[in-house]
């Protein structure tokens, strides 16, 4: 059974910074893709990043330059970390990682930035 928690959201000024921890288990995690979305009320679940198991990462545009995602295979972690936080990166944070061709997501983690 693979499962994926998340921590690390919280509230922050914008400007801040906050590092985001999936932990992965019941998986192949060396061989898997990883990565984040996002998602807020009303709004479709966004790509934020993502990360090959050769550790190619992949980023939305609107969070280049800010956020980087990183992973420990030895740890089956994965990481995003978020940097120059601004309000409109407020959402509900989701790691998922691809296996047998589905997807698994975590339960998500918020993270809301004030102006």
């Amino acid at each position: 059974q693979v499962q994926l928690v998340e921590s690390g959201g919280g509230l922050v000024q914008a400007g801040g910074s906050l590092t985001l921890s999936c932990a992965a288990s019941g998986t192949i995690f060396s061989r898997n893709p990883m990565g984040w979305y996002r998602q807020t009320l009303g709004k479709q679940r966004e790509l934020v990043a993502t990360i090959t198991r050769g550790g190619v990462t992949n980023y939305a545009d609107s969070v280049k330059g800010r956020f980087t995602i990183s992973r420990d295979n030895a740890k089956n972690m994965v990481y995003l970390q978020m940097n120059s936080l601004k309000p409109e990166d407020t959402a509900v944070y989701y790691c998922y990682t691809d296996q047998s061709g589905r997807t698994y997501w975590g339960q998500g983690t918020q993270v809301a930035v004030s102006s």
